[in-house]
């Protein structure tokens, strides 16, 4: 029954292996990760076994996982680190879940879903702030419109990026947009549309962005048009469209390795207090050809707080063979109540839902 927690000397691995030993689960807790110094020294501080490994030997990666029920990737860039664990857990029957949010990483991953099932081992990528909260509100929107064939989903969150979390940004911000459109991906200029969305203070402005729930959303809900939003000022809108223009640019390995060695000496992630004080707001609204239409609101504790709290919980009952088996989104395994189950996350209706 043991969860490893891979990466737990990052950031919010770290987080997460701290929350574990402050609940004591009930189950055995392995902290894992390339570092062996870091990753010994978090093992010895909190009374967890550690393991240290990389993911390119796959006989060394199969020692690894010995023992372990369950895995919870925390080491992004998850482009590079997702693949090379979720085989291996496969070959081993391991359950697999990871924090990520990125889109290939989770299309490649739901395409192992008939494998998954045949080896009876659980892929629950994306067990974190992204997606959790907006997956299950968008679950919650397809509720309230059953023959919704549109589903546009947006968030605005008050707290600063982890080093990780902007590593992964800068390496793929050459990439441009993402929307689904009629079930397929599509790719789309930077900040390819505008609309207004109210996060609860008035409508704000926010810009169309390729975050996980362009993959997840649909399987979740089966909407074959879905378009995600962030809500964020001015300059950084024109930011974003600026991007569609340096493509080739952002897309040198130079500039890449320069943007990232400026993150050097920065504080690894939002601290405890501003984790405290920190919120996020989420809007969805589902809509079909009839004209029916819902909208909801989701506020939730600050981001990387509220993945400490999802990730391991999942983690929990994937290592406790309480999820289904193949490929799941944390709504198709857990419900659309999922993310209410946490504290101070509240669910809204913006307004009543309309019919044609």
């Amino acid at each position: 029954m043991a969860l490893l927690i891979y990466g737990a000397n990052g950031y919010t691995g770290e987080l997460i292996a701290r929350r574990a030993a402050k609940l004591a689960l009930g189950l055995p807790v392995i902290l894992a990760g390339r570092r062996a110094e870091a990753v010994s020294a978090l093992g010895a501080e909190l009374g967890f076994e550690h393991r240290a490994f990389g993911l390119d030997d796959p006989a060394r990666l199969a020692s690894g996982l010995a023992g372990v029920k369950a895995v919870l990737n925390c080491a992004g860039p998850f482009s590079r680190t997702a693949l090379p664990m979720a085989e291996a857990c496969l070959r081993a029957g391991v359950h697999y879940l990871d924090i990520t949010g990125e889109i290939p990483v989770l299309e490649a991953l739901a395409q192992r879903d008939g494998e998954a099932k045949a080896r009876g081992v659980t892929l629950l990528p994306a067990a974190g702030f992204d997606v959790v909260p907006s997956d299950c509100l968008a679950a919650e929107a397809k509720h309230r419109v059953p023959t919704a064939t549109h589903l546009a989903l947006g968030f605005r969150v008050l707290a600063r990026m982890s080093r990780g979390t902007t590593i992964t940004t800068i390496e793929g911000a050459h990439l441009g947009g993402t929307v689904r459109r009629e079930g397929k991906l599509l790719s789309v200029a930077s900040g390819w549309k505008t609309r207004s969305m109210d996060f609860g203070d008035g409508p704000e402005k926010a810009i169309t962005i390729p975050w996980g729930d362009i993959a997840t959303a649909y399987r979740t809900t089966g909407i074959p048009n879905i378009e995600v939003y962030a809500a964020v000022p001015l300059a950084s809108r024109i930011a974003v469209r600026a991007a569609r223009f340096l493509g080739p640019v952002l897309a040198s390995p130079a500039l890449k390795e320069f943007l990232i060695s400026r993150l050097d000496g920065q504080a690894p992630g939002p601290n405890a207090e501003q984790r405290a004080s920190g919120e996020s707001r989420f809007y969805a609204e589902a809509s079909d050809d009839a004209g029916h239409v819902a909208r909801v609101r989701l506020i939730t504790p600050e981001g990387y707080e509220l993945t400490s709290w999802t990730a391991l919980e999942l983690g929990k009952r994937a290592a406790t063979d309480e999820l289904p088996i193949g490929y799941q989104t944390p709504a198709t395994a857990c419900g659309r109540g999922f993310v209410l189950e946490f504290a101070g996350v509240r669910l809204e209706e913006v307004e009543p839902s309309a019919s044609a």
